[in-house]
C-alpha cells in the first residue's frame, strides 16, 4: 500500500479540519470550511494556501544562464540581474508540454519552481540533458515548505507579518523575489488575484508562520479552491491544459515563447513550425449555457452531434456566476462568441466561446 507524503502542515490541516486527499503522492486538503467560501475570501479578502508539494531545485554555476536558456522556450536572459524571475515551461523534441514552471535568478543561483506531479520526471529531464560541469543541480523539493498568500488584502497582511511598512516590501512588480531573513518571498500566484508565493527551509517556522496568518484572520484555502480560482483566471493546469502532446503555443501561451531568442531550446523547431503553418488545435473558455457542470474529457460537438474538441476543466464559475470550461478546438471553431455543445451524459449542452479569462481581478 502507498504511504502518502505529508508536508510539515499536515497536523495543521487536520486541526483546522481539513478534508484530506491524495494529491500527486500527497495528503494534501481539498477544502475546509468550503470551496466557495474559500474562493470568495481570496477575491475579496486573503487566503492562505499551502503548496509545500511543489518541486524546487537549484541550477548554479558559471553556465547555467546558457543551460537553462537551451531547456525553456522562453528567454532566461531576461533575468541576468537577481531578483527577478519568470513563466515558462520545458518542451520535449515534438514541442509537447513536458512541465510549466516559473525560473527565479537569486544572488548568483537560479530557483526552479515544478509541479509536485512532475517533480521526479522533471528531475530526470534536468539531468539527462546537463552534459556540463559547469552546471550544477540541486533538488531541494523534500527540505523547502511553500505557502502561497493570495487576495487584495494580501500586501497588507504580509507586512503586518513581517513588521515592516507595506510600501518596505519591495516587491512592486509581478515576478518579484526578495530574500526576508530565512524567507524567499516572490510576487507571483495562481489564482487571479494579487499575491506572494513564501518558501520556507525550515519546516518549524512554516507552521509558525502558518500559525501567524490564521491569527490574522487569513482564511485557510484547499486544492479546491485554488483551481476555481485558477480556472476563472484561464491559467493552465499541467494534466488538463498542458500535457506532453500539447504544445505552449497550442495553450494560448504564446507570449512566453521566444523563437526569436539566440539561444536554440528544445523543441523550438516544431513550435517554429507550428507558428509558420497553424495550429491544429487551440485552446478556448467556454461559458456554458445551462446549470451543468463540464468535466474534464467531455466531448465538444457541433449541433449536428459530430465531435470536434474535448474539454480540458470545467467548473463553476464562483466570481463569474455560470458555469466555465476549458477545451481544445480546431482553430477554425475558436472565435468568439461561436456556439458549441458539450456532451454531458448524453445530453448536448450549449456553450459559448468567451473571451479569455472568465476573471480579470480590478487594478487599484
Amino acid at each position: 500500500m502507498l504511504t502518502l507524503k505529508k508536508t510539515p502542515l499536515h497536523e495543521e490541516h487536520k486541526r483546522s479540519n481539513a478534508k484530506l486527499v491524495d494529491f500527486a503522492g500527497f495528503e494534501m486538503p481539498v477544502q475546509y470550511q468550503g470551496i466557495i467560501a474559500e474562493h470568495n475570501s481570496v477575491r475579496k479578502n486573503a487566503g492562505i494556501f499551502d503548496v509545500s508539494h511543489m518541486g524546487e531545485f537549484i541550477v548554479s554555476g558559471k553556465e547555467s544562464i546558457e543551460y537553462l536558456n537551451h531547456m525553456v522556450p522562453n528567454d532566461i536572459k531576461k533575468i541576468e540581474q537577481p531578483w527577478k524571475g519568470l513563466y515558462t515551461q520545458l518542451c520535449n523534441e515534438h514541442g509537447g508540454t513536458i512541465d510549466d514552471l516559473i525560473i527565479y535568478r537569486l544572488e548568483e543561483d537560479f530557483l526552479v519552481v515544478v509541479n509536485a506531479s512532475n517533480i521526479d520526471k522533471d528531475w530526470n529531464w534536468f539531468n539527462n540533458r546537463k552534459s556540463n560541469s559547469n552546471v550544477n543541480l540541486k533538488n531541494i523539493s523534500d527540505h523547502t515548505s511553500l505557502l502561497a498568500l493570495q487576495g487584495p488584502k494580501s500586501s497588507e497582511i504580509l507586512s503586518n507579518v513581517l513588521k515592516v511598512k507595506s510600501e518596505d516590501l519591495e516587491l512592486h512588480k509581478y515576478f518579484e523575489i526578495k530574500r526576508y531573513n530565512s524567507l524567499l518571498i516572490a510576487r507571483t500566484g495562481y489564482t487571479g488575484e494579487d499575491g506572494f508565493e513564501i518558501f520556507i527551509q525550515d519546516s518549524s517556522n512554516a507552521v509558525s508562520l502558518w500559525q501567524e496568518f490564521l491569527k490574522l484572520g487569513v482564511t485557510p484555502c484547499g486544492l479546491g479552491a485554488r483551481d476555481t480560482l485558477r480556472l476563472e483566471a484561464a491559467y493552465p493546469l499541467y494534466g488538463h491544459e498542458l500535457d506532453d502532446e500539447t504544445s505552449p503555443l497550442e495553450a494560448g501561451l504564446g507570449w512566453s515563447i521566444k523563437l526569436d531568442k539566440k539561444s536554440d531550446f528544445i523543441g523550438k523547431q516544431i513550435l517554429t513550425n507550428q507558428k509558420q503553418s497553424g495550429l491544429k488545435k487551440k485552446i478556448v473558455c467556454l461559458k456554458i449555457n445551462d446549470k451543468v457542470i463540464a468535466r474534464q474529457g467531455h466531448k465538444v460537438c457541433l449541433k449536428d452531434g459530430s465531435e470536434i474538441g474535448i474539454v480540458c476543466s470545467g467548473s463553476q464559475g464562483i466570481t463569474v456566476g455560470f458555469p466555465i470550461a476549458t477545451a481544445y478546438v480546431p482553430p477554425s471553431h475558436s472565435e468568439i462568441n461561436n456556439e458549441l455543445f458539450i456532451n454531458i451524459r448524453e445530453k448536448l449542452v450549449p456553450v459559448t466561446v468567451v473571451k479569455r479569462p472568465f476573471y480579470t481581478r480590478q487594478q487599484n
